[in-house]
């Protein structure tokens, strides 16, 4: 048995780095309120910029966006080594405001386009006196995402979708396949691989040990004949990562090959590791 791989990489990562800060009571009172007036308008905004724009949802508030005042140093690794990995950041200098009341004008008049900006989805803000620091960014890992189990979901149902019609997996043609059941041993195996390549910071289907995926999956139980797998790194969610796979030529190929009747399929994720989020999917022939 000669088993079938594939891997996928093709996420680049934007990163600026952060610093805890701690702020006073009311500074940090005031740096909420600050939020909560920038979700109320996201939630029912005015014009901008001369153009109408639609409710957006709330900003998450994290404390690992808390950039210094007055911070300049290098900024690539520091974010990533606080615990958030993004896939933009963007920074804003305020000075002059009071209040959240002023910072929030400040920012509604010079800068409505960032706020209402739908690639942000968390928001750190930092205060010393009159100046403020808002840190708008995308993390890399959806937070809709969900548990694995219901990421696992996802993917069954996607992979299941792409399998339902014929397809062009580069020049190879593919007739429509039967769905694939999930397998638990199979997303047993598929869950270990992903943590052990986010928590070990690497990419690739043999793991330190030398096992490979047929190795792995007859360590979580599974006895099938054939295994293939596909992995990837760097993508936020498993619409993302199916996507990845469906334009690539060998990895098409797994996803439609009749011969796989099971499937199980995982990601994991740490913040710390170049890539920030690993999936790997596993293929079966029982």
């Amino acid at each position: 048995m000669r088993p079938t791989v594939r891997c996928c990489r093709f996420i680049s990562l934007c990163l600026m780095p952060l610093f805890p800060l701690f702020a006073s009571p009311a500074h940090a009172s005031g740096e909420r309120q600050l939020v909560e007036v920038i979700n109320d308008y996201r939630a029912d905004p005015d014009r901008c910029a001369g153009r109408a724009v639609r409710p957006l949802r709330p900003l998450a508030l994290k404390s690992d966006l808390s950039l210094p005042i007055g911070y300049g140093g290098g900024m690539r690794e520091g974010l990533k080594a606080n615990g958030y990995q993004a896939v933009t950041v963007r920074t804003i200098r305020l000075v002059g405001a009071q209040d959240a009341d002023e910072a929030f004008d400040m920012l509604q008049s010079d800068y409505c386009g960032a706020l209402l900006d739908t690639q942000y989805a968390d928001i750190g803000v930092t205060r010393a006196r009159s100046e403020w620091r808002v840190v708008l960014a995308q993390p890399v890992l959806d937070g809709r995402i969900g548990d694995s189990r219901a990421a696992g979901k996802t993917l069954l149902a996607q992979v299941n979708a792409a399998r339902a019609r014929p397809r062009m997996c580069g020049r190879q043609r593919f007739a429509a396949a039967r769905p694939l059941t999930w397998n638990a041993a199979l997303g047993a195996a598929a869950q270990g691989h992903s943590k052990a390549m986010a928590y070990g910071n690497y990419f690739a289907h043999q793991d330190p040990d030398g096992d490979m995926p047929a190795d792995r999956a007859r360590a979580a139980g599974y006895r099938g004949r054939q295994i293939g797998e596909n992995i990837a790194a760097g993508q936020g969610s498993p619409s993302q990562a199916m996507s990845g796979w469906l334009a690539s030529p060998g990895h098409c190929a797994n996803l439609m090959n009749p011969m796989f009747t099971q499937v199980g399929a995982a990601y994991a994720s740490d913040s710390r590791s170049n890539k920030g989020v690993y999936w790997t999917m596993l293929f079966g022939a029982p």
